[in-house]
């Protein structure tokens, strides 16, 4: 992992955050992918990949709860962290980010709901 003028820059494989731990910040990845897995019982499941302009680790943000998830590198990828201050300073400057939050959230909710309901 190597920092750069913005974000650091994970190798292929590098846990980003991790299942279980403690979280105070969120991430943007600003190039490449992550993955995100859940890990039960030795085994692994893939909830999504997100790629460059997303973000994951907000549930942290606004809850103080345990990581749900382990995130890593898929790929190279360059993530820049963001803490709750700097987010909630950025949202009073711009309030269409806390809009843009809530609709990527909702978007990823009816995806679970679906992925849930759907015959397997």
């Amino acid at each position: 992992m190597s920092d750069g003028a913005l974000g650091t820059v994970y190798p292929d494989g590098a846990v980003i955050v991790r299942e279980g731990e403690p979280g105070e910040c969120m991430y943007v990845v600003q190039a490449g992918q992550v993955e995100v897995i859940h890990e039960a019982g030795g085994h692994e499941r893939r909830f999504g990949v997100i790629s460059e302009g997303g973000f994951f680790g907000e549930m942290a943000i606004f809850e103080t709860e345990t990581r749900s998830a382990t995130v890593r590198a898929l790929g190279d990828a360059r993530v820049l962290k963001i803490d709750k201050k700097m987010l909630l300073r950025r949202i009073k400057e711009d309030p269409l980010l806390a809009l843009n939050l809530v609709k990527t959230l909702s978007g990823r909710l009816r995806e679970a709901r679906r992925e849930q309901t759907e015959p397997r």
